[in-house]
């Protein structure tokens, strides 16, 4: 079982993530967010990475406030959380506000991996693999 901790006072969960491409590797700020499907990594990051829109698998849609916003799924060599790393691991390429200072969203599709237990006033997360 591993331990993360963070920072309980904090608007939202904050994990760190580290994310390999092409070109090296990214360390992440990415919130815990159990109601996404995907893990979710911002495009500026998967550019910097070497990843190329035209690598992709499948062009996504999601509907948000503002419409319909377009995005895309790759596949990431590696990517690392809560002290566990998996391979060939698909991301879902997208846009988020930049006002929140994030790189992304740590969704289900890492998390159901694992199980895991938030502890919200202790500020930790334990995981433990399947």
């Amino acid at each position: 079982m591993t331990t993360t901790d963070f920072d309980p006072s904090a608007k939202m969960i904050i994990v760190r993530a580290v994310l390999w491409g092409p070109d090296g590797e990214a360390p992440l700020s990415l919130v815990l967010d159990t109601g996404s499907w995907q893990t979710l990594i911002v495009p500026d990051i998967m550019d910097d990475l070497g990843f190329n829109p035209r690598d992709g698998e499948v062009v996504t849609s999601v509907y948000s406030a503002i419409g319909k916003e377009h995005g895309y799924m790759i596949r990431a060599p590696r990517f690392s959380a809560l002290g566990f790393t998996v391979t060939d691991f698909s991301v879902h390429v997208f846009d988020l506000a930049e006002r929140y200072g994030i790189d992304g969203l740590l969704g289900l599709s890492f998390l159901q991996r694992f199980n895991y237990q938030i502890r919200s006033a202790e500020g930790r997360i334990l995981v433990e693999e399947i």
